[in-house]
């Protein structure tokens, strides 16, 4: 691969391609390798066994897969993982796994078994990582916690990523994503000032949780080339985002001060919300920067608010947040997407349309960075999705296949290990497998 961050092929070979372009100019990038390229990427050399079912820590299986790891994805023979049959499917086939599970090896394995504990431990003693999130003390009740996983392989990163972590009162409750973004305070924050707190309608804090520990397995991985061990990383999925949320706990410590939901509005700078235009789209504003929000000002025709003694500071500007609104939404109002979008560029103005994921598809800015990919695919023939999350000059990720079926690879990782045909074979019929 010769570009920093694979783009989009097509899939008629014919079609015209951007341009190559040396390795670190962050130019127009190359094309996708396909699934039998070697991966190139920082962490090729990396094995993590994937235990882990639905999103945060698959997905930061995921994210270590794009750089190069050999993930392997281990699964229930009989109950495959859930995210195989979340959302919209395509001839009976789950397009969610296709993402979460890209550039994973995909066994299956009944860990509370013998013969499917016997094949973890083997595993593990030959990997880098384990990523799980069965609710404390399940690993252990199988024979399968650090103790014996470190035995075999002292060197292991065992990495535990569940809803509260391993310890304290709620440890052992079930924990989701969603019981996150309420307990974090993120959901008190969002929504109109009069209406109910809000949740995001995906998966926010279980992809805030596995960008958290994709991190903190790199660190746990880097601390072993310091003292030559493994270690256990603890996540809470509560806990990333809690830090997302920023300085809120530091306001109420020192201040008691509470900040109460305000809609699209930004408690600390304005003019910053979402205003509809005269064609009946809607744009979106932010003036963080002074300097900004007097572009704004100006543009709109309210120069004379400059000189306001509260404009001076993002705080003062939320103060007066319906004044601003009132001359920047009612300035929009007036204008065609097209006009407002072009006219704010040209001021050097801070602004985005309101994208639907058909737009996401089709803007220009995502297209040149390569954002979005084609990945071919044996079952669908080619799907779209994002691409690797960024872009490394000398040692880029890359999507090497798609998320395949339950258990494609089982008897090629199973024969990796050494076993013999009718060894599978015996725990294929054990149930093992």
């Amino acid at each position: 691969m010769t570009g920093p961050h694979p783009a989009a092929p097509s899939a008629d070979p014919s079609a015209a391609e951007p341009p190559p372009c040396p390795k670190g100019t962050g130019g127009p990038p190359s094309a996708l390798p396909r699934s039998d390229t070697p991966a190139a990427g920082p962490l090729t050399r990396l094995r993590v066994l994937d235990l882990a079912t639905l999103f945060a820590g698959p997905l930061a299986a995921t994210l270590l897969g794009d750089f190069g790891a050999e993930v392997i994805k281990v699964e229930h023979p009989r109950r495959p993982d859930p995210s195989r049959g979340h959302g919209p499917a395509k001839d009976g086939i789950g397009l969610w796994w296709k993402l979460l599970g890209r550039n994973k090896k995909t066994i299956t394995l009944d860990l509370s078994t013998p013969g499917g504990r016997d094949v973890l431990l083997r595993l593990a003693a030959e990997a880098d990582v384990v990523i799980e999130n069965f609710r404390p003390g399940t690993l252990e009740r199988w024979g399968l916690g650090w103790p014996e996983l470190s035995a075999g392989n002292p060197r292991l990163v065992l990495t535990r990523v569940t809803g509260f972590g391993q310890f304290g009162p709620y440890a052992r409750r079930p924990g989701f994503g969603t019981l996150a973004e309420a307990m974090s305070g993120f959901a008190a924050l969002t929504g109109e000032p009069d209406g109910p707190p809000t949740l995001p309608p995906f998966g926010l804090a279980d992809a805030i949780a596995a960008l958290a520990t994709s991190y903190a397995v790199l660190a746990a991985l880097r601390g072993r080339d310091t003292t030559g061990r493994g270690q256990v990383v603890d996540m809470a999925i509560i806990e990333p985002m809690l830090t997302v949320l920023g300085p809120h706990p530091l306001w109420y410590d020192q201040l008691g001060h509470i900040q109460p939901r305000t809609g699209n509005r930004s408690a600390n700078n304005a003019p910053r919300n979402t205003y509809r235009t005269a064609d009946g789209s809607w744009v979106a504003v932010s003036a963080s920067a002074q300097s900004v929000a007097e572009r704004v000002l100006r543009l709109v025709g309210r120069p004379e608010v400059i000189d306001e003694p509260w404009f001076a500071t993002g705080a003062g500007r939320a103060r007066h947040a319906d004044e601003l609104d009132a001359a920047v939404g009612g300035w929009i109002a007036r204008h065609d997407r097209a006009d407002v979008l072009a006219a704010f560029e040209k001021a050097e103005a801070a602004i985005a349309p309101v994208y639907d994921i058909r737009e996401v598809m089709a803007d220009e800015q995502y297209r040149a960075l390569g954002s979005l990919t084609d990945v071919p695919d044996d079952e669908l023939g080619t799907v779209r999705m994002q691409n690797v999350l960024f872009r490394l000059s000398e040692t880029p990720g890359a999507i090497r296949w798609a998320g395949r079926p339950h258990g494609a690879d089982t008897d090629e990782v199973l024969a990796g290990l050494g076993l013999t045909g009718p060894e599978i074979a015996e725990l294929r019929a054990a149930g093992a497998l």
